[in-house]
């Protein structure tokens, strides 16, 4: 597994990145192993938010960490703030929606790092755009937080194009990626201008459901037999594909099982011949070619 930079202020990770939005279903010994699997493949990179499992995951994972603290110097840690929703854990909430300000972001930050018994994220995230987000409040708490040393990087999830360049035109420091969901199955980010937009401030996306959450059904299709050609999986042809791409987009694993993490590694290793992406791509396209 090879690191690459984000952007070119860092921060470095794994081309391949461990999500671990459904850990909290799973026992403390299966978590531990998803874990070291991963670094024993060479992805040192986990993606966790405030929110998943009921905002247990960190808490999950944190165990683990404080079992073995060495373990904290082997991987980046990303985590996403800013949405909230009724939950026993927040009984001041009543409706989901989102909370962007410099207080919750502070407070939040506090709290994951509590939770995943660590001094510090790697990277930090706005979860999702939020209509009443300041932009002053926003370029405060990144300040704040930064200086602190408590977040190394910021990015953002699920904003657009406009989005983004709004909220980078007020903060001192580069967004170094914006996480969005973009697959075989959802192939819109090549054409709209989310990846070109990275691009352009050489930022990278990170991209969530890679694999199409199971909507690629890939047993339904040969993919004009490439599989047998790369001596490959659908699932890791879907990653290679997304590899190939210019913009250095990381793809972020879903699975809770650790064979399919090691299954996911080997993907890396596929180098996509440049006919082949495009034959993948029109099936893509319902069978259209490019113009």
């Amino acid at each position: 597994m090879i690191t690459q930079p984000l952007h070119p202020k860092g921060p470095s990770f794994s081309r391949i990145i461990t999500g671990v939005w459904r850990w909290n279903s799973l026992s403390s010994e299966t978590v531990e192993r998803l874990i070291q699997t991963s670094l024993t493949e060479g992805i040192t990179t986990f993606d966790h938010a405030d929110i998943y499992g009921d905002h247990t995951c960190e808490e999950i994972f944190g165990s683990v960490l404080k079992k073995d603290i060495a373990l904290r110097k082997k991987m980046q840690l990303v985590s996403k703030c800013g949405i909230k929703f009724p939950s026993a854990r927040r009984p001041n909430t009543w409706i989901k929606h989102y909370d962007t300000s410099e207080d919750h972001i502070v407070w939040s930050v506090d709290n994951s790092l509590k939770m995943l018994g660590t001094d510090h994220l790697d990277l930090l995230l706005i979860h999702r755009p939020d209509p009443l987000l300041n932009l002053h409040e926003v370029s405060e708490a990144f300040v704040k937080l930064k200086a602190a040393g408590k977040i190394l990087h910021f990015g953002v999830s699920n904003f657009t194009t406009s989005q983004f360049e709004m909220l980078q035109q007020f903060l001192p420091v580069p967004l170094v990626t914006n996480q969005i969901e973009i697959s075989l199955s959802r192939i819109d980010p090549l054409f709209n201008g989310d990846l070109d937009l990275l691009m352009k401030h050489q930022a990278s996306a990170m991209a969530w459901s890679p694999l199409g959450g199971g909507k690629l059904r890939y047993e339904d299709r040969d993919w004009f037999g490439k599989a047998s050609k790369y001596n490959a999986t659908y699932s890791q042809l879907a990653l290679a594909w997304l590899l190939k791409h210019p913009g250095n987009i990381f793809p972020i694993l879903g699975t809770t099982k650790p064979e399919r993490i090691t299954e996911a590694a080997k993907s890396i290793n596929i180098d996509l011949d440049k006919q082949d992406w495009f034959e993948m791509l029109k099936w893509a396209m319902g069978g259209k070619e490019v113009a």
